[in-house]
């Protein structure tokens, strides 16, 4: 536990809560929390895709929620940082992919296996390596990879539905033009549904649903291990808490706890797969949302990571119905809404990834990522660090803080001699 950061605490969060919570951090948590939300819906598309009853899929969706919910609390009140938590798409994408072949519980054993794996990594405080193998600029240019299809996805709209997309996207830079005291999200938002009740949205087939996770076993076989547990391992250690380290980092923290961020997703990991959830981590793009400048001052943005996890317990039980309504709304109302949350992110993001050391490593960090390329089964955001690091220390050796520290080490060694 020694190589745990420590943080502010808990005992006065409900207060500072309270003290902290104001427009920009409210509007910031309820965006990031409904992306969150519709991000249910990648979960149900790779379930459909891979043959999986809707039971199985609407079950793990509640399970995502609960439980990453619940860590998503703790984690941003304890540290005062915009932490929230969630779980990892790819490693989403690669448990569809697997419960068909191995079977759900000897793919839970896997998850397992997993969590354990990045528990220890936290524990034993060896993220500071993985960090310092990693650069910043490789790690933000993976981030701007990933986070630029969200840019994308927010004006392609523009092409079939230019109307209500325009009238979105003008009114946010309109509100933040004009309006100084309301949040351009919220205005966006407001501006959104009015249209959509305005234009006819379909809510028909809305109907009220109510469950909560459900216990399950996990088994344990060498073959879910490697073809899947080792890999989500991988994705959790080398890929999820660079990307959200690299983001809250990115918006001026000085420090973020990774060893803590690991080892709490870790732990998460291992009791997610006693109820039919793949993973628990530090959600990259909702990070990049709450650590924005659209959430206000530095000191209280970590509201807007505790709002996100209060949304995600709350709707949980309910996302039967949640899913019904976003599936109501056309697809563009989220795409823009998250495209511009994440705006100055991604500028800030690229601006890191090309302003700086490791140039070479971090463009092939970016192209990797924007890509979306999969190697072995594993995706793009894995494979952008991990191949643009590599280069990086191939030809620009010289970059890096520990060959920096080399020469120094000898000099000191032959002084002492």
């Amino acid at each position: 536990m020694k190589h745990l950061e420590k943080g502010v605490g808990l005992a006065s969060a409900p207060r500072d809560f309270l003290r902290d919570l104001n427009a920009d951090n409210l509007s910031a948590g309820l965006v990031a929390g409904i992306f969150g939300l519709s991000a249910g819906i990648i979960h149900i598309s790779a379930g459909t895709a891979a043959g999986l009853p809707q039971e199985f899929t609407l079950l793990w969706v509640i399970s995502y929620l609960m439980i990453n919910g619940l860590f998503g609390l703790f984690l941003p009140a304890y540290y005062r940082l915009p932490l929230p938590m969630a779980n990892s798409i790819p490693g989403a994408l690669l448990f569809a992919s697997i419960v068909p072949v191995v079977g759900l519980n000897e793919a839970l054993g896997a998850t397992l296996i997993a969590g354990a794996i990045a528990l220890v990594v936290g524990l034993a405080g060896w993220m500071s390596l993985v960090m310092r193998l990693i650069p910043m600029p490789i790690v933000m240019g993976m981030v701007a990879g990933v986070l630029l299809k969200f840019g994308i996805d927010m004006v392609s709209p523009l092409e079939n539905a230019l109307v209500p997309s325009g009238v979105m996207i003008l009114s946010f830079f309109f509100a933040a033009r004009y309006l100084r005291r309301v949040p351009p999200l919220v205005v966006t938002l407001l501006v959104g549904i009015g249209y959509m009740a305005l234009s006819g949205a379909d809510f028909s087939n809305v109907a009220f649903s109510f469950r909560f996770p459900e216990f399950i076993m996990p088994t344990f076989t060498l073959e879910a291990f490697l073809a899947y547990g080792l890999p989500l391992a991988l994705i959790l250690v080398g890929m999820e808490t660079p990307a959200g380290v690299g983001l809250v980092k990115g918006m001026g923290y000085k420090e973020a706890p990774a060893n803590a961020i690991t080892a709490l997703g870790g732990f998460g990991t291992m009791l997610s797969a006693f109820f039919n959830l793949h993973s628990t981590c530090i959600a990259a793009p909702m990070t990049g949302i709450c650590s924005g400048p659209e959430a206000g001052s530095h000191d209280k943005r970590w509201v807007a990571a505790v709002i996100v996890g209060i949304i995600f317990v709350a709707a949980a039980p309910f996302y039967g119905f949640v899913f019904n309504l976003i599936e109501a709304m056309p697809g563009y109302f989220i795409s823009i809404i998250a495209g511009l949350a994440l705006l100055r992110v991604i500028s800030s993001a690229m601006h890191m990834t090309f302003s700086g050391k490791h140039e070479v490593g971090a463009m092939f960090s970016f192209l990797i990522a924007v890509s979306g390329i999969q190697i072995f089964g594993i995706g793009a955001s894995f494979w952008a660090l991990v191949l643009g690091a590599g280069l990086s220390m191939l030809v620009e050796f010289r970059d890096f803080e520990f060959a920096l520290e080399l020469p120094r080490r000898r000099k000191a060694g032959a002084a002492t001699r």
